[in-house]
C-alpha cells in the first residue's frame, strides 16, 4: 500500500487562519515572497485578507451606545517605522508598496465601536453663503 501523501497549503503566512490573534485587532507583517506565487497575487491575497478582516469586524454587534465601528489603522515597512493612516488610504498604501516591489510591510487595523459627531451648521462660526436668487419657471 502506498503512503499517502500529505498536501501542504501553497499559501505564503498571508491567510489570517495560520495566525492566532486578538479578537478585535489584526496586527500582521506580510511577506511578499513565495516560489510558486507571483506577487501581484500575493498582493491581491493582502487586500483579500484586510478585505475579509473588515467585513467580519463590522458584523459584529455594536454596544447600545455605538453608531459604527471604526478602525484604527498603522502601515510601514515594518513595525517601527509604520504611521497612523486612515482606513480609506490603506489601499493606496497597498498600491505604493507594490510599485516600489517591497517584499513585506506591517499592517495593523484595530476595530472600536464609535459614535458619530452630531453636525451643527449654526455653531461653526462661518456666515451663510450669500447665493443668488434663482427665477421660478412657469410662474411670475
Amino acid at each position: 500500500m502506498p503512503a499517502l501523501k500529505i498536501r501542504r497549503n501553497p499559501w505564503p503566512a498571508t491567510t489570517s487562519s495560520l495566525f492566532k490573534q486578538k479578537d478585535s485587532e489584526m496586527k500582521k507583517t506580510f511577506v511578499l515572497n513565495h516560489p510558486k506565487i507571483k506577487y501581484p497575487r500575493l498582493i491581491e491575497g493582502v487586500k483579500h485578507d484586510l478585505r475579509k478582516y473588515l467585513k467580519r469586524e463590522r458584523r459584529k454587534t455594536l454596544p447600545d451606545w455605538a453608531d459604527f465601528w471604526d478602525f484604527d489603522c498603522r502601515f510601514g515597512d515594518s513595525e517601527t517605522e509604520s504611521k497612523r493612516i486612515h482606513l480609506s488610504e490603506l489601499d493606496e498604501c497597498i498600491n505604493e508598496a507594490e510599485k516600489r516591489q517591497l517584499t513585506s510591510f506591517y499592517v495593523e487595523v484595530l476595530a472600536k465601536p464609535a459614535c458619530r459627531a452630531k453636525k451643527s451648521n449654526a455653531g461653526d462660526g462661518r456666515p451663510a453663503p450669500d447665493l443668488p436668487k434663482l427665477k421660478t419657471f412657469g410662474g411670475s
